[in-house]
Formats: structure tokens, C-alpha cells, sequence
């Protein structure tokens, strides 16, 4: 058995912290217990059943080429589980991994039949040592607790979505060093990307891997400027070369390399290009109005109640993967820096699109209304902001706040006994 790795070496920690929020989030220890009472069917077993009645099982005496390759890998990642390898006939270049549930059973990697024909054995080595990583990452039982809160009918909320997304883009950072673990030859690797995203052999299309990294850095310059966005599962392929190629330049893999610390950075920088969900200028400012002016109006009664915060929060989901995290940075702006970023991010809104202006007075509305009170010192803040900010007067904007009370007021039941 060679040295045993340590998964802490090749961690990410925005990884580790985002799947600790989304198992608490979705109160993983809870509803794991409940579903071993209730004895919920491991969908382990229905995948095993697929494979082995219609896939062929990678066996010593029936492909020993391949078998002694994936335990030579496995053997190289110090995986110490034992794993059941299968090849399923499938027109698309695809492999996935399962992690099981009951130590005593084998994980699965199943790879389709193109990707077998399309790759070289090496890139095939990557391939198998990508989808190691995720068992030795563990993040199958988050995945496995993600779909059976939300299976396939059901929709998480925008910000839990946008979390999962990201955690998910994460681990396919992390399972691609393991594949370079595997096969420690980044042309190799980039290879076996060019051949997943085209389909097309890099060798036969006589592609110059220095040319192919210079071009992949111009095409991650469009997603660092704020012109493209990743709404996949993966993260795009110039993200994930540069990432891999950071990390076969670090003290990993060469005495004097990227320092660790060097090397988070150069990652910290990638990722930040997967944080974003919006990429208009308007989602800018209305992020800006809405921490800026939700904290103003829910401070009018000097009492930033939970239900309060809780909408802002919501509105902030919507171009925020992190709303939490943006709205404590605006509260700890000095009044007067806060003031300053309120009106300008009016005066922006209403340049670039004046008819947003109903829509954000009945976000402050909704605000007041938040906690089922309508408190005068709120109200009175209210139809000042309307009044100054938004340019309403005052009996245009005591009228929509009538109708939005008409419509949608409920009192505490409390209050009704």
C-alpha cells in the first residue's frame, strides 16, 4: 500500500463549510434517522441490480487489463473501501460514482462504453481517479440527502439551490486533483477534458496544449468579466483546467512550487467566478437597495425583528449566493456610508430602470409588515422614503400601502386571544 494520502491536503474549505451548512440546513442527522426507522431502500441496491443484470462487471479473469489499471489507481489514492467497477454501453462520455451506505457492501464506479473507446488508457486513469475522489471526498451522503428531501417533483429554496450548486462545482474541483493524482501529466488531463467537452480525439485534431491554455485563459477572462455565468452541475471547463494546472504547479508535485498558501489564493480567485448568479448591473444596485434600505426600515422601531431579516434575506437570495454574509457587511457600515449607498443605489435603479420603482416600494412594505405589526415609527419612516427617496407624495404613497395592507395584512393570532 503506497503512503496514505490526506483528503486535508486536496481539500477546499468554502467545500467543507458549505456541505456542513447545507447537512444542518436540511437537518441531515434528523431525517437520516428517520429513514432508518422507517427503513427507507438504499438506492444503492437498485443501481447494483441495473449494473449487474445489464452492464459488464470489470472482473480479474474477464478484463484483467482494466481490473489490474483501476486497483493499480485505487492502491495509488490509498482508497482502503472495496469498489465494484462496471462499463455500461452508452452513447455519451460519462462516468459516475455511488458511495455505499454499509461498509460491508462496494462502492460503485461505472464507466460508459464511449468514454472506454474515446480514451487513452492515461486519460482513462484520470477519469477513474476523478470519480475515486468523490468516495474519498464522501460527498455521495449529502448528495443522497439532497434528493430525498428534494426528489425529483421538488424544488429547494433559490438560496439552498444555489449553495448545492456550488457545492456540487466544488467537489468536481476536488475529485479533478485526485485524477491528477492519479495520472500526474497535466496534458494528459487537459487531454481528457478536451475529449469529454468535444468528443473529438486532441491527438487527431493535432491541438497544441500550449496554444489550448493560452485560449482557455482568454475564454475564463469572459467569465471573470462578468460575461458569463455557470448554471451547470460541473464548473466550465477553463475553470477546471486552470484550477488543475494551479495545482500540478504547487509544492504537491514540485519542490519549490506554488506555496499552499499561493495556491488557495489562485483558487479563491477561480471560485469567485462561480459565486456569481446575476451578471447585469441592475442586480448590482437592487442588491445594494435591498440590504440598505431593508435594514432602514426594519431599524425605524429600533427592533430588527427575526421575520424582518428573514425577508430581506429572501430577496437578497435572489442575486446572493451568500445573503447572510453581504447583508452583515452593509450593517456594519457607519450610518452616513449606508445613507450614501442607499441613494445611490435609487438613483442607479431608477436611471437604468425607472418602472422598478412600485416594486421597491412594496419591498419596503413589506418589510413593515414583515412581523404582522404595523408600528408608526415604521410607517411614518415608510411614507418618508416613498416621499424623498422614490418620489412619491404622500397620498400616492399612503394608497399603495393601503392596498398592499387590503390585500395581504394578516394579524397575529395571538392578538385574537
Amino acid at each position: 500500500m503506497a503512503k496514505k494520502l490526506n483528503p486535508e491536503d486536496y481539500a477546499l474549505p468554502l467545500e467543507k463549510a458549505l456541505s456542513e451548512q447545507i447537512y444542518n440546513a436540511l437537518q441531515g442527522n434528523v431525517v437520516e434517522q428517520i429513514a432508518k426507522i422507517a427503513k427507507v431502500q438504499n438506492p444503492i441496491n437498485d443501481y447494483r441490480s441495473i449494473l449487474e443484470g445489464h452492464s459488464f462487471k470489470v472482473e480479474e479473469g474477464t478484463l484483467p487489463n482494466y481490473y489490474k489499471m483501476f486497483h493499480e489507481i485505487k492502491e495509488k489514492l490509498c482508497f482502503e473501501g472495496d469498489i465494484d467497477f462496471y462499463i455500461t454501453g452508452d452513447s455519451s462520455v460519462n462516468a459516475f460514482s455511488i458511495c455505499s451506505m454499509n461498509p460491508e457492501e462496494p462502492n460503485i464506479i461505472n464507466v460508459n462504453s464511449s468514454l472506454i473507446e474515446l480514451m487513452t488508457d492515461n486519460e482513462l486513469r484520470f477519469v477513474i481517479g476523478h470519480e475515486m475522489g468523490h468516495l474519498i471526498n464522501g460527498n455521495t451522503k449529502l448528495t443522497r440527502l439532497i434528493n430525498f428531501v428534494y426528489p425529483g417533483d421538488t424544488e429547494a429554496p433559490v438560496t439552498l439551490q444555489y449553495k448545492i450548486r456550488l457545492w456540487g462545482q466544488l467537489n468536481e474541483l476536488i475529485a479533478d486533483r485526485y485524477g491528477f493524482l492519479a495520472m500526474p501529466d497535466i496534458n494528459v488531463c487537459i487531454s481528457a477534458f478536451f475529449k469529454m467537452a468535444s468528443g473529438l480525439d486532441f491527438e487527431k485534431m493535432k491541438v497544441n496544449i500550449e496554444k489550448f491554455i493560452e485560449e482557455n485563459r482568454k475564454r475564463l477572462d469572459f467569465f471573470r468579466n462578468d460575461k458569463g455565468l455557470n448554471f451547470d452541475v460541473h464548473p466550465v471547463n477553463p475553470i477546471r483546467v486552470e484550477a488543475l494546472f494551479d495545482f500540478s504547479r504547487s509544492v504537491f508535485f514540485k519542490e519549490g512550487g506554488t506555496t499552499r498558501k499561493k495556491l488557495q489564493e489562485e483558487m479563491d480567485d477561480l471560485i469567485s467566478i462561480l459565486l456569481r448568479v446575476r451578471n447585469s448591473e441592475l442586480d448590482s444596485h437592487m442588491a445594494n437597495f435591498i440590504a440598505t434600505a431593508g435594514l432602514m426600515m426594519a431599524g425605524a422601531d429600533n427592533n430588527n425583528s427575526d421575520e424582518e431579516i428573514e425577508v430581506i434575506l429572501e430577496e437578497l437570495s435572489a442575486t446572493k449566493i451568500f445573503p447572510m454574509n453581504f447583508l452583515e457587511s452593509v450593517a456594519k457600515m457607519k450610518p452616513k456610508a449606508l445613507s450614501k449607498l442607499f441613494t445611490d443605489s435609487v438613483s442607479k435603479i431608477m436611471e437604468i430602470n425607472p418602472n422598478m420603482r412600485e416594486a421597491m416600494f412594496i419591498y419596503l412594505i413589506s418589510i413593515v409588515m414583515a412581523d404582522k405589526e404595523l408600528n408608526i415609527d415604521e410607517i411614518n419612516a415608510l411614507l418618508n422614503l416613498g416621499q424623498n427617496a422614490l418620489g412619491y407624495s404622500p397620498m400616492e404613497a399612503a394608497n399603495i400601502l393601503l392596498a398592499v395592507i387590503q390585500r395581504h395584512y394578516s394579524p397575529k393570532m395571538t392578538d385574537l386571544y
